[in-house]
Order: C-alpha cells, then sequence, then structure tokens
C-alpha cells in the first residue's frame, strides 16, 4: 500500500474501522484490511491496533463487513466477462 492510495472500502462502527485495500501482484489482485480503533488523547485524534475486551465485538463486526465485501466482489469480478 502505498502512501497516496486510499482503501476500496472502509467500515465503521463506533471507534472501530477497517479498511479494505486492493493491491496489484503478478498472480492478480489481492485484498487487504486493516484494522484500528480511534481514540482522543487531549485535543489530537490518534489511532491504535490493540483492541480492548469491549471493543472486540465491534472488530469481528467490521471484519464481517469486510470479509463478505471482499467475496461479493471477487464473486462479482469471476461472473463479469
Amino acid at each position: 500500500m502505498s502512501a497516496n492510495s486510499k482503501p476500496v472500502a472502509t467500515f465503521k462502527l463506533g471507534r472501530i474501522r477497517a479498511a479494505v485495500w486492493e493491491n496489484e501482484t503478478d498472480k492478480g489482485v489481492v485484498c487487504n484490511v486493516t484494522i484500528e480503533r480511534r481514540y482522543q488523547d487531549g485535543d489530537e485524534w490518534k489511532s491504535s491496533t490493540t483492541f480492548g475486551r469491549l471493543d472486540l465485538p465491534l472488530v469481528a463486526k467490521v471484519a464481517d463487513e469486510a470479509m463478505t465485501f471482499i467475496y461479493r466482489r471477487q464473486q462479482q469480478e469471476s461472473t463479469d466477462f
């Protein structure tokens, strides 16, 4: 993922966000997912990739939404001729 690239999809629930990234490889397009927790430190917003116990249901939900998006996108591409 380059610094200028943008995710093809994002899913957000509360402070938890998943982003789906597409990367071109010699074997075709590969999707990757990043998940982060946003929090405020004073006046500044920051992100972390560590999650507390109460964050985990939201992590699971955004991960499921990202997986469903990727699966549907791959299914659509395989039927587009």
